[in-house]
């Protein structure tokens, strides 16, 4: 039987596939990159030293020609891969299929130089199923896509060699700005200088606390209270934040600005005030469930839900996902398998009943430029999803809590929409000096959860959204 070699990104996934693949295959990881530009003067080759571009790694009047050395800590490795190689009569490349996966498994063609066959191994999640088949249909190796990193990180250093000592002078050490963090770096500036510029302003408004009348007609009643704000004035809008400019001024002149003594003296004129309901209206309310998460959603759901910061989030996300537990985490595509969208329906109606499984699977279009709709969205991985309850007996809680966040956001992402009914009411009355003054309430009567009986997306205020 032939030896073959399975070279993946790192020491966990090998583990988890080795026990997939059985005999015949070994499993290695290249433990991430194996080559980049230099990192240091240290590590540029002596044959190159006294070149003007060395600095970078990059000649610039070469077609941006890049210099790559084998990182220092990973020759060790290198030399470990090329003994396996040795002994093997195919060699899968196993790593990610993203941008920087495929980048590392050119560096790995590059630098072991195979006289073997081979093959590309692509998958989107750490199950048996799926590595059985990414064996079985390999593919071969994607230039564009390694063109595409070979840019992005060129464009890091290019940028990064010059920002990067900036930051270091004026905000902190250690600080690294590529082609991402440049441009965050010019934001930040532009804001502070419109900070710098602004001219702040003060305005007042109004809550009153309402009761409807009790059976003498007086106000104050023994029913529910409700609140509602002061929103017109003799007629006139009363000005909110967004009414006005940077230089502290309203930015139309149709409006009412209330200072500390005119709400003062408002108060006191409608102490004693009639109230009376104005005008009802009402309209349906319908919320679809969000998308599954792609890697920015799932970054922020766990940092409004789980107090995780980006960089734990993906930590917590890639060891679920070298677990076997769910698809890969770096996506920008909302789609899910047909074999997904099954067993989350399946779920559903299992644990939910026929109300809450829509007549028919929902579909959701990426709304990223360019998405790479070759991967899934973030999901529990499988054709059965991992009960959360199951895994909690499994895993650290972090993992677990992650887990079932994107086992609540993949269920509830083929649930009913929630409905209801939501009401605004105008409550207005004269005041003792003749002012008419006007006040807005509105609320939102829940008749039909849907996929809020799983799932409530979060909001940056910390809030369900609605």
């Amino acid at each position: 039987m032939a030896n073959a070699l399975v070279i993946v990104e790192s020491p966990a996934k090998a583990k988890t596939i080795s026990g997939y693949l059985g005999h015949g295959y070994v499993v290695e990881s290249s433990i991430g990159h194996i080559r980049d530009l230099p990192s240091r003067a240290a590590e540029v080759p002596k044959a190159y030293k006294s070149e003007p571009w060395a600095r970078l790694g990059i000649d610039v009047d070469n077609e941006f020609k890049p210099l790559y050395v084998v990182n220092s800590d990973k020759r060790q490795q290198v030399r470990k891969l090329k003994d396996l190689l040795a002994d093997a009569d195919e060699l899968y490349l196993a790593t990610d299929e993203d941008r920087e996966g495929e980048a590392i498994a050119w560096h790995l063609m590059e630098v072991l130089s195979p006289r073997v066959p081979v093959k590309r191994m692509i998958f989107h999640e750490i199950t048996r199923a799926a590595i059985s088949a990414a064996v079985a249909a390999p593919r071969e190796l994607d230039r564009r896509l390694v063109d595409a990193q070979e840019a992005r990180r060129m464009l890091d250093r290019l940028y990064g060699y010059e920002v990067s000592p900036v930051l270091w002078k004026k905000v902190m050490p250690q600080l690294s700005a590529g082609r991402v963090q440049s441009v965050a770096v010019r934001i930040v500036v532009e804001r502070e200088r419109e900070r710098m510029d602004f001219v702040s302003a003060g305005f007042w408004g109004l809550t009153g606390t309402f009761a409807p009348a009790d059976s003498g007609g007086g106000n104050g009643g023994g029913g529910a209270t409700f609140a509602a704000e002061l929103v017109q004035l003799d007629g006139s809008r009363i000005a909110a934040a967004r009414d006005f400019g940077p230089d502290g001024r309203p930015t139309r002149g149709d409006v009412t600005v209330l200072d500390e003594a005119a709400a003062t003296a408002l108060v006191s004129d409608l102490q004693h005030a009639s109230f009376s309901v104005r005008a009802r209206t009402s309209k349906p309310y319908r919320r679809r469930p969000a998308a599954p998460f792609i890697t920015s959603t799932l970054q922020q759901e766990a940092a409004r839900k789980l107090h995780m910061t980006s960089a734990a989030a993906m930590r917590t996300a890639q060891s679920l996902y070298e677990k076997g537990y769910i698809t890969y985490m770096r996506t920008d595509s909302t789609s899910l398998s047909s074999g997904a969208v099954a067993s989350a329906r399946a779920e559903i109606a299992k644990r939910y009943g026929p109300a809450l499984l829509p007549p028919e699977p929902r579909v959701y279009a990426s709304k990223v430029k360019n998405a790479q709709e070759a991967h899934e969205a973030i999901r529990p991985a499988g054709d059965t999803f991992t009960d959360p309850s199951t895994v909690a007996n499994q895993l650290p809680r972090p993992e677990a809590r992650l887990y079932e966040l994107v086992w609540q956001r993949t269920l509830a992402s083929q649930m009913t929409d929630c409905t209801g009914e939501t009401v605004q009411l105008r409550v207005g009355a004269t005041s003792a000096s003749g002012r008419d003054a006007e006040f807005s309430a509105s609320g939102t009567v829940i008749t039909h959860l849907g996929f809020r009986e799983v799932y409530t997306e979060g909001t940056d205020a910390g809030e369900a959204s609605d």
